[in-house]
């Protein structure tokens, strides 16, 4: 199975910030990701997905990179082996207020803030090199 997403950000006068998706039971903090929708292909899976679940308007810069894991689908007790790609993104416009359903918040967050928030160790690994990507992005 595999999945699009994206690490968003915004360079601000206290520094960078990254947009992350939060849901309230159970409590997590994630990227904005999902599937693909037919004749999608992964970029266009990235852009919708993070549209949707952000409310934002978003540019890719670059691919990043992608993780790999497993989870057990309760609704059929199968393994699922599953793939995330992740682009780093820009926001150029929209509304975080207009974010889908899938999701109780959504906020920008500080790097720090961001690292020690994310529920899963494969995603802060991402957003650690989109980080590193995003600084050579914003360099004057």
């Amino acid at each position: 199975m595999e999945s699009s997403g994206g690490v968003v950000y915004r360079q601000t006068n206290s520094g960078l910030e990254f947009v992350l998706c939060g849901r309230d039971i159970p409590r997590m903090w994630c990227l904005p990701k999902g599937t693909p929708e037919k004749g999608e292909n992964r970029l266009q899976t990235a852009l919708r997905e993070v549209s949707e679940e952000t409310g934002l308007q978003v540019r890719v810069q670059m691919y990043i990179g992608d993780i790999h894991y497993q989870f057990l689908r309760i609704l059929d007790n199968t393994k699922v082996q599953k793939t995330v790609h992740y682009y780093l993104m820009n926001a150029i416009g929209g509304d975080l207020s207009k974010h889908d359903h899938e999701f109780d918040e959504v906020g920008w967050f500080s790097v720090d803030d961001a690292i020690n928030l994310l529920s899963y160790e494969n995603e802060v690994k991402i957003v650690e090199q989109g980080i590193a990507l995003a600084k050579g992005q914003t360099k004057t």
